[in-house]
Order: C-alpha cells, then structure tokens, then sequence
C-alpha cells in the first residue's frame, strides 16, 4: 500500500510552512532518517526525515511552494514489496496557497481586527459564522477592500475561492501574481511607489512573522521606557581576569555574555518584573529564561539562555555562541527559540549609545542596551572619565508597575557595577 508522506507540524504552533527545497527527487530510495526535504516555519529553516522506507513514487508540492497546511499530502513512497510505477499519484490541491502571513509563537494576545472597507460586493446570507476562504481569495480581497461576510461562496463546502471575489470586485479578472510592493503586516493595501524605481523582495515567513508580532506589539502592549546609566569599568576589568583564566578551556567571555547573566539575577532580584500579562491572569516566572536578539541573514531571532540565573558565566558563554550560530544557519530547534521571560537587545557594537526596544510577546520586558563609552562620570563625589553604557528597559505596563520597572534597573546596574555578584 503506497505511503503519503505528509506536510510535518515542526513546531507545536506550526500550522503551515514553505516547502524550501527537496532533498529527493522521484524514483529515489529513501530509508527511515533520511534528509528528504528543507521546510521553512516561521523562525527557522528545519530538516525534514524521513519515516518509512520505499522509493519515492511522486512529489505533490513543489519546493518554494508556501503556505502549505499541516497535514497536506506531499509526496508518496511505495513500500519495498510494491510496483512503484503502480502507484498513483496524489491528488493536487485544486488551488495554490497563496503567502500569508505565519501564526506568531505563543501568542496570548490577540491583535485588534482591523476595519475592512465596505464595497458594492455581491451580497450573501447574512449572519453566518465562521467565514472559510481559501488564503489566495483572502490576499486578493485584501487588496481590493472586499468583505468576504459579503461575498457567496461556490466553492467546496461554501468555501470562498478566487473567482468568487472576482464577481465581488465586479467581475473584472485579478491577477494573482505577486504585488509590486510587499503588503505591510496589518492588511493594508500596498503605499504607492510614486514612479521611484525600486526592486520588490518578497518577505519569507520570518519576515512576516517579524512584521506582525511588532506591529501587535506596539498596537497593544503599552510600553514604558526606562533608562539607566551604568558604568562598566569594574565589569570590563572582570571580563579581562576571567578571559585570562579561561584561555586554557577555550571559553572567551564577551561583555553580551555577563549582561545577560546580569539581567537574569536582576530577574531574580525583583521579581514582580519576571512576569507576562495573560489576559485575565498575571503569570509569575519561577525562574528566569533570557531570550537574546540575534541578527540572522533571514531576520531577527531570539535563542534563549534557559535559566540563566543559575548558571556560570563560562557556560552561558558556551551556549550562547552555539545558539547564536545555529540562528545564523536557520538551524535552531522550536524549543531553543519559543519561550523566554524577558529578552537582551545589544546594539552597542554598531555604536549604538541608546535606543528603546519592543517588547516581545507574551514577554512582561526587554532591555536595550547601547555603547560603552568614555564619558564624564561622578566618582566618589569628583568628576572624572569612567566607560559608560546607557541601558533602556521597557516594561509591559499592564503586568509591570513603574516602580518595580526602576527596581529592576537599578539591581541591574548595581550588578554590572559590582559584578562579582555574577559569579556568586
């Protein structure tokens, strides 16, 4: 009996991904562990093996193809004791998934509905339920400003499909080919270009996912910012003694790797602000996972430290280096970047002196950290020259008082400040 090898749900919120690239092509033999195909989710470019053992009889879903669902049929292995030239092929989807944008990782709060235009569509019943569409018919009423409610499906089921909204827009043909511009995260239609010349980029599923978990972010987390400055001479002086008994061992701290064990202690310190907002309830972290930013050629992405407040400094060091190249190779697994309790932005080594970072949800706070620099400092009541770096902490206001926010930055900083607190 042939075998439908199916589109894998890579992470426990994956409910589509791009089929990348495939590893195999039809009449080739595959065993249980084999590579046979690269999916992109929406963080990460991961592996596909495979299960079973046969040849493969047929390829369903072409690589670079998006939006494919959980579940689909993608490709059919004959089994050993089989005629591989008798098995069918699958049936193809009767019309291609158009791009949409990714469901965001542990998400707990919703983004607003955004207002669609009323049109001069096509009435229907009135009152349904749930309106099922398929992404193309969604993406082209999208752009056209028509109100799937309004629009009468003929497809499978009622199901909304591309022609349909064609007789909504007054019957004229869409093109379904890609738009000229990429559409912002918030469904709104594409700005105009004005006639400047410029060259389109279409968005990969991280991008997206980057696009609409800030814009959710700032439309409904109400941020407050608060800024300390910290002087790094004492931490900096550390570095140096530890990188110098670390030689032997391979480890070579980076000033990153001390404030992320800064902010994981401060975590501890204070924690009314190791929190998330969730709705009707505030959750209350009994320990502290720091997710850091790190800058990946497919776009920004947050390996986390777990429990970072009870491990060395030589073993965040370790791990963070590790992460932070799998992130570059869209290699991480699901559990090395969902999750975390507060993140680390570090923007210092561009010269960065200060910046104001967006919280990342469902996370309670993220702290922003620029430069260290030379600048006059107060020292024992006298002025003198001391290495400064400005630290931006922003705070979910809705789970994090700004007290207790002050509470957190000033712990940090006196952790910094006095850093063999980092090593106790």
């Amino acid at each position: 009996m042939p075998i439908e090898i199916k589109m894998p749900a890579l992470s426990p919120t994956m409910e589509e991904g791009t089929l990348a690239k495939w590893l195999v092509k039809v009449g080739d033999k595959v065993a249980s562990g084999d590579i046979m195909a690269e999916i992109e989710t929406d963080k990460a470019t991961m592996e596909f093996e495979a299960v079973d053992e046969g040849t493969i009889t047929a390829i369903a879903v072409a690589e670079g193809t998006e939006g494919v669902k959980v579940g689909t049929v993608i490709a059919t292995i004959a089994g050993d004791d089989e005629d591989a030239s008798a098995v069918p092929a699958p049936k193809a989807a009767a019309e291609p998934a158009a791009p949409t944008p990714t469901p965001a990782l542990a998400e707990l709060v919703e983004a607003p509905a955004m207002p669609v235009p009323k049109t001069q569509a096509t009435p229907a019943a009135g009152g349904r339920g749930r309106i099922i569409a398929s992404p193309l018919a969604k993406r082209i009423a999208a752009e056209l400003g028509v109100d799937l409610a309004k629009v009468t499906g003929t497809g499978p089921g009622g199901r909304i499909v591309k022609a349909d909204i064609e007789v909504a827009a007054g019957g004229a043909p869409v093109a379904t080919a890609a738009p000229s511009a990429p559409a912002p995260a918030t469904g709104s239609a594409p700005p105009p270009d004005f006639g400047i010349p410029y060259e389109a980029e279409k968005l990969n599923n991280i991008r997206k996912v980057i696009a609409r978990r800030l814009t959710e972010a700032k439309q409904t987390i109400p941020h407050i910012y608060l800024t300390v400055d910290v002087r790094l001479d004492a931490l900096l002086k550390l570095r140096g003694e530890l990188n110098k008994a670390l030689e032997e061992d391979g480890v070579k701290l980076s000033v990153n790797d001390l404030l992320i064990k800064a902010l994981a202690k401060a975590l501890t310190r204070v924690p009314k602000c190791n929190v998330s907002f969730a709705g009707d309830e505030l959750r209350k972290y009994s320990r502290a996972d720091i997710s850091v930013a790190v800058a990946a050629p497919s776009g920004l992405i947050t390996p986390i430290i777990v429990d970072a407040a009870t491990k060395g400094v030589a073993q965040i060091s370790t791990e963070m280096k590790a992460l932070a190249d799998k992130a570059k190779a869209g290699k991480l697994q699901p559990h090395e970047y969902q999750g975390g309790t507060a993140s680390l932005s570090n923007l210092g080594m561009f010269g960065i002196k200060q910046f104001d970072a967006v919280i990342n949800p469902p996370q309670g706070m993220i702290m922003a950290v620029g430069a260290g620099e030379p600048r006059p400092y107060v020292v024992d009541g006298a002025l003198s020259v001391a290495s400064v770096m400005s630290a931006t902490g922003s705070f979910d206001h809705r789970a994090i008082d700004g007290a207790d926010g002050a509470q957190l930055m000033q712990a940090f900083k006196d952790l910094i400040e006095s850093p063999l607190g980092l090593l106790a």
